[in-house]
């Protein structure tokens, strides 16, 4: 059989900042719904509501003196630290984010130099053909970018391509909206290298739609929901209940229409690593998943969770899950050489896709 060129995942990385902000620090905050008009319940009782809807107890944020680059740059550092390999040998550094550098001190949106680019920089790399880029693809877009990556090395223009998500939601989100609980900061990376092999491994498929006419602004950028909110800022909004209308019905349909494209049955995927946005949602769509298939068990652990202590990180989530289960850091939830991954995620465009990866065995 004749070898053949497939990416493969070399080396993994992450950086989860180190200020942990639980449920309760919201007590005391100020909600109103997108009309203007003040929540009536609580504090406590909202953020209670919002703990039992997607999970989540806790989340992390960036310390005043960070942007999304620099942690960014601390996912890449860990990545090729993980694995020995050499900066200058990277043809792509591909950055997935959506806001740019936000600071604490001005929270506008920064682009220019690209966060690639100081990514490159950081990393003090000297090599032109270095190339360095950014992604902006909403929640997706880590997973974007690997679809990217694997074309470049399938076709032989590069052999290494360093795949960076990182996301700094914290300084975007209302203060005044409940969806602000939902995000937090965090980043992730992996390393894909070109392999030959005669038995399919690596990334196997994927695919990718965008739903712009119905969806494009489910997810979008507006003003504080407080009247008296004083600031100029744009902050990140949501149409929740359509949000969760759309994934449920193209995600799990998008997961298996990649299977299927692969060739493969349901039973055949050993881990399911879904964008971590909300967890009953995520479960949700599991649930749907299986029911596309006519199952009603659904194997333990086949869908690992960092939401309720991570949140959600966006771009970052993905990254940061395989990481962790790499490195056997999640609890004895862990991915093993030959399992069979789904990556999937949903987000802002509306876009969605999905990964099939097969892992490698041992020597390969």
């Amino acid at each position: 059989m004749r070898k053949t060129l497939h990416s493969v995942i070399t080396g993994t990385g992450s950086y989860l900042p180190s200020r942990v902000v639980k449920n309760e620090e919201f007590i005391s905050s100020s909600f109103f719904d997108a009309t203007g008009t003040r929540l009536p319940k609580s504090g406590a009782e909202i953020v209670e509501r919002f703990a039992q809807i997607t999970d989540i107890q806790e989340r992390r944020y960036v310390t005043d003196d960070q942007v999304t680059s620099d942690i960014a740059f601390l996912a890449a550092q860990d990545t090729l630290h993980s694995c020995g390999a050499d900066p200058e040998q990277l043809d792509y550094i591909l950055v997935a984010h959506n806001f740019g550098d936000v600071s604490a001190a001005n929270k506008r949106s920064d682009f220019v130099p690209s966060l690639a680019a100081r990514v490159k920089h950081k990393l003090g790399i000297e090599n032109p053909q270095t190339i360095a880029y950014d992604l902006p693809f909403g929640c997706p877009g880590w997973l974007q970018a690997l679809i990217q990556a694997d074309y470049y090395l399938r076709s032989g223009d590069a052999k290494r391509v360093l795949v960076i998500g990182a996301e700094v939601l914290s300084r975007v989100c209302d203060p005044h909206d409940r969806d602000s609980m939902l995000y937090a900061d965090g980043a992730g990376a992996v390393l894909l290298e070109a392999r030959e092999s005669d038995e399919p491994v690596g990334i196997l498929c994927h695919s990718t739609r965008s739903d712009t006419v119905q969806a494009a602004h489910l997810l979008r950028m507006g003003a504080s929901y407080n009247p008296a909110y004083e600031g100029q800022e744009l902050f990140l909004k949501m149409e929740g209940r359509k949000l969760y209308e759309y994934a449920l019905k193209t995600v799990p349909q998008a997961i298996k229409d990649c299977l299927d494209k692969a060739g493969l049955p349901l039973a055949a995927m050993h881990k399911l690593l879904l964008h971590q946005a909300n967890g009953k949602m995520d479960d949700a769509i599991l649930k749907r998943l299986y029911s596309l298939y006519g199952e009603t068990t659904i194997p333990e652990e086949v869908m690992p969770m960092t939401i309720s202590w991570l949140g959600n990180s966006s771009v970052a989530t993905l990254p940061t899950l395989f990481d962790l289960l790499v490195k056997h850091q999640f609890n004895g939830n862990e991915i093993t050489p030959g399992q069979t991954i789904l990556f999937a995620s949903v987000g802002a465009g509306m876009n969605c896709n999905a990964v099939v990866y097969r892992m490698p065995e041992q020597g390969e």
